[in-house]
């Protein structure tokens, strides 16, 4: 009885959720399968519900149940929430994983509540974007680039960015920012950019590591269990936006060993609590914590490829990969166009700071200074540029598939057409 129902079940699910993709017209049959690879790899020190989320190949893998009633649930729900919409970009790029000195997440909210039915995505919101957010009546613009990045004390008119801002405030458009968070995240900006050369053995170069809001360990000795409890209780005042982490040894002729974990902000009046406590007889020490790794995520990737090909091979994939008719090459002392390229190293966008002393025979990114092109030219190694924004912006109709299988039928998801790098070849 109990593997009929199963069969039943899931019979209804497959139909009901074939109807749904035919709706949605996928016809790309990557879209339509989830990486398990991708879900075994997030680490447990991120939030539980990123355990649903997949990332596409076009590799058939077994798809999870949970992920797949998770995604014909959202199909299913019909209208959606800002914050729902929100909720889901978490799950696909974790905010946790952008660059301390970067202005992510949600920019601008509008102060009147409406239903998300069309999201715009662009590398960069200029006037033009906006134009065309405000044609199609958009609700929500994902803008790579964080178009609010530096601290205003007014907003006016003649500064170009304001200008917008006030514009989406108006219209009432919301405006989120991933910037680095999709740079980070495993599947990302810079396992795409990476790609475009073939797969390959595919490393991080700035690895992320995770958000463990417990950052010091204090290890203490107090006289007994009531002393012991009183601590505590002045420990958790201390810090009171985290749960305290302790534990008790046995008691010996000392006194009570014991050692809490708190965050940054609780170091300081956590150690006045204990001094006050702690005689000078008594032992008393503060541990920083490492955080912990999370693999397949950071800055930057290393690829030593399967099939070595040429300069000129590589050049010629990159175009296609990011459709361009022109890059910029450097080619490194000692090598040609003939010259072997069997491992490379990108990073989307300025990627010097994140290349810089990686031994390799290429390096792929938006945009590098003078000098720092010749130091990797002086050292043998080849260089790609192809200007900042165009080593991020095919990413967009990436993750547009990725985002729209995760909504209901009744939000759009679009690629702006009016979006583009400043510069061109003439």
């Amino acid at each position: 009885m109990l593997t009929g129902c199963r069969s039943l079940s899931w019979t209804f699910f497959s139909l009901t959720y074939r109807r749904l993709c035919t709706r949605r017209s996928l016809t790309s049959q990557a879209a339509l399968y989830f990486s398990a690879s991708t879900v075994s790899s997030i680490p447990p020190s991120l939030p539980s519900y990123t355990h649903s989320h997949c990332f596409f190949t076009s590799q058939r893998t077994s798809v999870p149940l949970y992920s797949s009633l998770h995604s014909l649930s959202a199909h299913c729900s019909g209208l959606m929430e800002l914050k729902e919409v929100l909720q889901v970009l978490e799950q696909l790029a974790p905010l946790s994983l952008a660059e301390s000195w970067d202005n992510v997440g949600l920019l601008i909210e509008p102060s009147k509540s409406r239903p998300v039915k069309t999201i715009l995505l662009t590398n960069d919101l200029t006037d033009p974007v906006m134009e065309e957010a405000e044609a199609m009546n958009c609700d929500l613009i994902i803008s790579y680039h964080p178009p609010l990045f530096r601290p205003i004390k007014r907003l006016v008119q003649k500064d170009w960015k304001q200008r917008l801002a006030i514009r989406a405030v108006e219209a009432g458009i919301a405006i989120f920012s991933p910037h680095t968070s999709w740079d980070s995240v495993k599947g990302g900006v810079n396992d795409w950019l990476v790609g475009g050369l073939g797969s390959g053995q595919v490393t991080v170069l700035s690895q992320a590591l995770g958000g463990a809001s417990h950052s010091h360990k204090l290890e203490f000795t107090v006289r007994s269990t009531e002393e012991l409890n009183t601590v505590m209780e002045e420990l958790k005042a201390c810090d009171s936006e985290t749960t305290l982490q302790h534990s008790v040894g046995r008691p010996d002729s000392s006194g009570i060993h014991a050692s809490v974990t708190c965050s940054d902000s609780a170091l300081t009046p956590s150690v006045q609590t204990l001094l006050r406590h702690n005689a000078p007889s008594q032992s008393f020490s503060i541990l920083k914590l490492e955080k912990p790794p999370l693999p397949g995520h950071g800055q930057g990737r290393l690829s030593v490829l399967d099939q070595p090909v040429t300069v000129a091979t590589a050049i010629q994939k990159m175009k296609s990969h990011l459709g361009l008719s022109h890059l910029r090459l450097a080619l490194g002392l000692g090598q040609t166009l003939e010259s072997s390229v069997c491992t490379v190293a990108v990073c989307a966008g300025s990627g010097a700071s994140v290349l810089n002393g990686v031994k390799t025979d290429l390096y792929i990114t938006g945009e590098m200074s003078h000098h720092e092109v010749l130091d990797a030219v002086a050292k043998g190694t080849n260089v790609i540029l192809s200007d900042h924004s165009n080593s991020e912006r095919g990413f967009l109709a990436v993750f547009r598939e990725k985002l729209a299988v995760r909504l209901p039928v009744s939000v759009t998801v679009v690629v702006s057409k009016a979006d583009r790098d400043p510069l061109e070849v003439v």
